[in-house]
């Protein structure tokens, strides 16, 4: 049996209390030159670490060499995300491609300007119930033709406005859109029929053509969109010149007073169609001042029948390999 004399057996003992004192949580946190130094972002000594220098101790090596041989880590870099301008659109709830706010979106902001192309809608709507009492109500009404005019003037010009705001704000809105196009249909609809009931045939013949086309090209839409195939009838050039000119010409129309006689289109005899329909046509009597703009408005309307026409034809010709079964 060995004898180890008492002095190593105390220094031997002595180290082994500072390597399990210093293997401890609580000592390497308080008194490793790694923590010491980096208190704020340190690493704790992994386990293996502290058998390593316990074991380097019993062996009689030094402290201060061996933390020495074993540099601390780096210090971990916590850098803060760089702050970035976030341009918010929290109140107006515009699109994220929405241009920056000018004057009246400036001026009031708290304005729900993302509704404006709805609202707009909404007057279009309105206007239909409005123009069609005032074509008959009050029966004696002055100015008549200058206010239905007026009224679907404006609302045509809401029908290009919507859709104007709606894209340049990046705005859309499953309601609006199914309203819009619902809108503008009953709106030309409503105009065709009351100028068909004033000016017989020759308006009718054309507006006949126009909503038959309106319904027919409606619901061959609908169709090809449970299919799953609507883009390939959506509308085209030639449908908003047809919308542009139908619009233009009844609002042409409508500016001319009523007891107009169709008999002063002489450069063309299409008089002969109000046979049966004149209402309340004066027959014989001169076109004079505005009541001039008659014939002109015929022939738009008269284009935008044919219009009408192509167009059609355009998107049924587009869907006609799923209407025959070959797609």
């Amino acid at each position: 049996m060995n004898f180890i004399p008492p002095r190593r057996s105390s220094l031997l003992m002595m180290y082994a209390s500072v390597s399990i004192l210093l293997s401890s949580s609580v000592m390497s946190s308080s008194f490793s030159p790694s923590t010491s130094s980096f208190a704020l972002v340190g690493r704790q000594r992994t386990s293996d670490d502290a058998r390593e220098r316990r074991s380097f101790l019993l062996r009689g090596g030094d402290i201060e060499s061996h933390t020495d041989a074993q540099p601390a880590s780096p210090p971990l870099e916590i850098t803060a995300p760089p702050a970035t301008e976030l341009v918010t659109n929290t109140k107006s709830k515009l699109g994220p491609n929405a241009p920056p706010p000018g004057f009246l979106r400036t001026l009031l902001p708290s304005f729900p300007w993302h509704l404006v192309p709805n609202y707009l809608t909404y007057a279009r709507c309105l206007s239909i119930p409005l123009f069609l009492i005032l074509s008959y109500y009050p029966t004696n009404f002055p100015r008549r033709a200058p206010t239905l005019s007026a009224i679907f003037a404006l609302a045509s010009i809401t029908d290009w406005w919507d859709g104007y705001l709606a894209r340049r704000w990046d705005i859309t809105s499953p309601f609006g859109a199914f309203l819009d196009p619902v809108a503008d249909k009953l709106m030309v609809s409503t105009a065709l029929i009351v100028l068909s009931g004033r000016y017989g045939g020759i308006v009718a013949i054309p507006s006949s053509i126009i909503l038959a086309r309106e319904v027919g090209v409606s619901a061959l839409r609908e169709w090809m969109a449970q299919r799953g195939k609507r883009e390939s009838v959506k509308v085209g050039m030639q449908g908003k010149v047809k919308a542009a000119l139908t619009m233009m010409s009844i609002s042409i129309l409508l500016c001319v007073p009523e007891g107009i006689g169709l008999n002063s289109l002489g450069w063309t005899k299409l008089g002969a169609l109000a046979t049966g329909g004149t209402g309340n046509v004066v027959e014989g009597v001169k076109n004079v001042g505005i009541a001039k703009v008659l014939g002109p408005s015929l022939i738009l309307l008269f284009m935008s029948a044919v219009i009408t026409v192509t167009s059609g034809w355009v998107y049924f010709k587009a869907a006609l390999p799923v209407l025959l079964g070959e797609e």
